[in-house]
């Protein structure tokens, strides 16, 4: 059942799948990098010290856009009580549109972050540090915006308010993971790393309950 319900949210979520939208946080996170240097001026040092932070606000935000397209539909039309009919779990449903939502912005920012580094004029430990904390983090971003986005699922003007609501919640792991730029050691990247193990572990369980109270609302 797992594998089939992962083939059917990668389907819908990845680049070019039904529901669209996939390369907007690709193309918000390269515009940020892009547009910082005519904000700040093009001084190398300045763009060295402030790029990794800028770096890592923007892919938070990129991380918020694809909320709106991650569980409201499927509730819509019935979809997880289909599911939930064919002996599926809202748990076991939302895991498997976890995965597949880290896949359809994770890697894509992950490599795109290469040349958003260039812009910024990051060396290449700074890099190298920026793409070990980005893989820590970004899980958890997916998870705290996958249980957002079926909390507020049923709310008129649900997608804007999940994106104030991920902004506060995601702050440990952007403390975490961009203070990890500035140290010696990759103490930073492992609490990132396990701040996102603990919302993984989470955000199926908090996102099928909602699921379940906005079914039976």
């Amino acid at each position: 059942m797992i594998g089939v319900l992962l083939r059917r949210d990668l389907a819908i979520l990845l680049p070019g799948g039904r529901r669209g939208g996939s390369l907007l946080p690709l193309l918000f996170f390269l515009a940020v990098a892009m547009l910082f240097p005519f904000a700040v001026g093009p001084q190398p040092d300045l763009l060295a010290r402030t790029g990794g932070g800028v770096i890592w606000i923007a892919a938070l935000l990129a991380a918020i856009l694809p909320l709106e397209r991650l569980v409201t539909a499927d509730l819509e039309t019935g979809v997880f009580d289909q599911l939930h009919l064919r002996g599926a779990s809202e748990e076991l449903a939302m895991a498997s549109r976890l995965f597949a939502h880290w896949l359809a912005f994770a890697p894509l920012l992950l490599i795109a972050t290469l040349p958003a580094a260039a812009l910024l004029n990051l060396d290449g430990e700074i890099t190298r540090r920026l793409l070990l904390g980005l893989l820590a983090g970004t899980p958890g971003l997916a998870a705290i915006g996958l249980a957002i986005a079926a909390l507020t699922a049923s709310l008129r003007g649900g997608a804007a308010l999940s994106g104030l609501m991920v902004i506060p919640l995601a702050i440990p792991i952007l403390i975490f993971g961009a203070g990890a730029l500035s140290r010696p050691d990759t103490a930073g990247i492992a609490l990132a790393a396990a701040i996102s193990l603990g919302l993984c572990a989470l955000a199926p369980f908090a996102a099928g309950a909602a699921i379940r109270a906005a079914r039976e609302s």
